[in-house]
């Protein structure tokens, strides 16, 4: 049987709680376990020797504390909780310094509903996670920067490994088409799409989408 994932969620609007709350249920492999109004209620929660949460929705702006004060109490005290912001703020300046706080995956409330679950379970396999409205801001401001990409990028010699239907896979994922629009351009199935992606976040060394496109930007792929 498949373990669940365990999701403590914390911000000031407990009605948005209850929609993010009512998205997790709909995944089978999700459940919530209890939620916080205030930054000092998740220091006290994080504290509490209960704590089993594997992933923590976090917003930035909440009283008594907020979410960058909470981080930094995380990471003063090498706290490891997983650790998704969730946040109106969509500047990529405060998304960098989320991560350096620590956090492993950034959602604005605009995209939560269509990212919320596949963030969560990125993040709980260890992954860095972002809503898709970052993604462009993110490779302009950030490209090559290693909070986005766990590691260092991959080197010149990584590209001879690519096979030519890989590269073309990368070039359309660069220029933002989706799966089903891939297979649809190369005559291929979703599923086989979908291998060729995981291949070449195998042999670039890079975790998500957004390495993808760094590298293809580095290496003039695109």
């Amino acid at each position: 049987m498949k373990e669940k994932i365990y999701v403590h969620v914390a911000d000031d609007h407990k009605i948005l709680i209850e929609g993010i709350i009512a998205v997790i249920n709909t995944d089978e492999d999700i459940e919530t376990i209890g939620y916080s109004l205030t930054g000092k209620e998740v220091i006290d929660w994080v504290n509490n020797k209960d704590n089993k949460a594997d992933v923590l929705i976090l917003d930035i702006t909440m009283p008594v504390l907020d979410g960058i004060e909470v981080l930094t109490y995380f990471k003063e005290r090498n706290i490891k909780q997983k650790v998704i912001i969730l946040s109106s703020y969509d500047d990529v300046k405060i998304v960098q310094e989320m991560l350096s706080l620590g956090c492993k995956g950034y959602i604005t409330k605009n995209n939560a509903g269509e990212h919320i679950i596949e963030g969560i379970k990125a993040v709980h396999r260890g992954e860095q996670y972002f809503s898709s409205d970052l993604h462009k801001d993110l490779i302009d401001i950030l490209s090559g920067h290693k909070l986005i990409v766990d590691g260092e990028m991959p080197e010149d010699m990584l590209l001879e490994e690519l096979t030519e239907r890989e590269l073309k896979v990368l070039r359309l994922i660069s220029k933002e088409y989706n799966t089903t629009e891939i297979a649809d351009m190369l005559n291929l199935a979703i599923s086989t799409v979908k291998t060729y992606r995981k291949s070449l976040l195998r042999k670039l060394k890079v975790k998500n989408v957004v390495g993808l496109v760094m590298y293809a930007m580095k290496h003039k792929i695109i």
